[in-house]
């Protein structure tokens, strides 16, 4: 990157308004990304041939504007929520690029969603980040052995497969549903995927047309709904409350599908009730509409019984279950299942042999070994443990320090918690965000995920989703007393 502002300015021996206007052009068109760092004042002075002084003083006036955050001691980054660009057209865009003039209707409603950036992660951070395992607690032992032992078995492991996937492990995940969440299914009805979002763009393809409609938790999974609305079709976004979905929002509503989480509710934590399920499975079969069901981090109970999920109630008519072992092995691995009713079987094959035609049989055949000897189902019973200690340490943590300033949401289930500031006002969030990532504390707003965003001048408080299945629990405690320094710092 700093390449590309040296050969400008090498061209133009220009001051601080025209390395302003170059640095904002780059963080507005995404050659740097939320809070990935810039070159210090002194490296880039070096590389373009100007004062340290005349850099300091163009990063003080994007400080000033909001694009960057600027700390003593540290490189300046790019703030976690800078500026949205102007939609104001220059004589130079009047003319529509002939790029995206050129392409699909898909392809211009990924424009409009925008290139995802997943959020970035540090090693220097104690990131409070969603999603992410410690990568200590994957069982690399038990999965060599796994794998050595497929190849030992000169199994055919180098060729083309079945769309549906290895038999073994779909075997193998028969049985484990059945255990372990009293799903009946066949095997013809257990497709392996490249992970659960590889499911849901699938089904957006399979289920929705332009035009349709689809109802989706609100706030929610935003890939889930990005993905739906890629294929054309406009959400219709559904409260959620204590209990998940408020199911009482569907009646006489027309939709293709609903998109839910109802054993832990994502963000908000609620677990769904006999009654509500009963309620939704009964809508769908009255509207001729499909239900997906992302069971997302179902291993993970704590302070509740588990519920069985929506396919038991309704197992070969309206829904789609969908899940994955990114939350209890890793998410590189990419390897998720999708249970799907009889009349989806053959073309939920077929679209995934358009897609990819399988996935990696290696991998499939260990996880089958793992599950068949018993292995991985221990494993998840230490990861339950495990996972349950830093959950208690994370909401004792944050008891302790803020009392009764924060209220804290869907601590029975998942691997996240969610953290409302009673007294804290959205308006402050960026700030709060960006201080707390130069203290080296990760914090993640429930905002954006929410249908529409809510706007930083809205008169709410700050709400932070917390992930705690990557941190030690000394970490998590630290980070508690580093996320407290950085409100004490900006005299919230």
């Amino acid at each position: 990157m700093v390449q590309l502002v040296k050969a400008e300015y090498r061209a133009h021996r220009i001051g601080r308004r025209e390395i302003c206007a170059n640095l904002r052009d780059q963080i507005r068109g995404g050659n740097y990304a939320p809070d990935e760092p810039i070159p210090s004042s002194r490296a880039l002075a070096e590389e373009i041939g100007v004062s340290r002084t005349t850099v300091s003083a163009a990063y003080d006036q994007l400080a000033a504007e909001g694009y960057i955050v600027v700390c003593h001691g540290m490189r300046p980054r790019v703030a976690v929520n800078f500026p949205a660009a102007s939609t104001k057209k220059t004589d130079s865009a009047e003319k529509a690029d002939p790029a995206t003039e050129s392409l699909s209707a898909y392809g211009r409603r990924l424009i409009d969603i925008g290139q995802l950036r997943p959020p970035r992660s540090s090693p220097d951070l104690i990131n409070f980040r969603y999603g992410e395992i410690a990568s200590e607690d994957f069982p690399t032992a038990q999965w060599r052995r796994a794998v050595t032992g497929v190849l030992l078995r000169k199994q055919n492991v180098l060729s083309y497969h079945e769309p549906f996937g290895s038999n073994a492990l779909r075997h193998a995940l028969q049985s484990y549903l059945w255990r372990a969440r009293s799903i009946n299914c066949s095997l013809d009805q257990i497709i392996i995927v490249n992970g659960s979002q590889q499911a849901l763009d699938l089904l957006s393809r399979i289920l929705l047309d332009p035009g349709d409609t689809f109802a989706i938790e609100n706030p929610s999974y935003a890939m889930a709904r990005w993905s739906f609305e890629a294929s054309g079709a406009t959400a219709i976004p559904i409260e959620v409350d204590d209990h998940g979905l408020v199911t009482d929002q569907l009646e006489g509503l027309q939709a293709r599908l609903a998109y839910v989480t109802p054993s832990h509710q994502y963000p908000m934590g609620g677990v769904m009730p006999i009654d509500r399920r009963m309620q939704l499975v009964d809508w769908a079969k009255r509207s001729d509409a499909w239900i997906v069901e992302d069971d997302y981090d179902s291993e993970y109970r704590y302070d509740v019984k588990p519920l069985p999920p929506l396919w038991a109630s309704n197992p070969n008519d309206r829904v789609i279950y969908i899940g994955t072992v990114s939350k209890t092995l890793s998410p590189a691995l990419r390897i998720g299942y999708a249970v799907v009713p009889n009349t989806l079987v053959s073309v939920v094959a077929t679209a995934k042999q358009l897609a990819d035609r399988h996935n990696a049989q290696l991998e499939q055949e260990a996880l089958a070994d793992l599950i068949q000897s018993g292995t991985y189902e221990r494993h998840v019973r230490r990861q339950r443990r495990k996972n349950n200690h830093r959950r208690e340490t994370l909401i004792s943590a944050l008891k302790a320090t803020f009392g009764d300033r924060v209220d804290i949401r869907g601590t029975e289930a998942g691997l996240h918690i969610v953290v409302w500031f009673r007294d804290i006002p959205i308006a402050r969030e960026p700030d709060l965000i960006d201080r707390a990532r130069t203290l080296g504390v990760g914090l993640y707003s429930v905002r954006p995920l929410c249908n529409p965003p809510l706007s930083h001048s809205q008169n709410e408080q700050i709400g932070l989703v917390m992930g705690y299945a990557s941190l030690n629990p000394a970490w998590i405690v630290k980070g508690v007393s580093l996320l407290d320094k950085a409100i004490q710092d900006l005299g919230l």
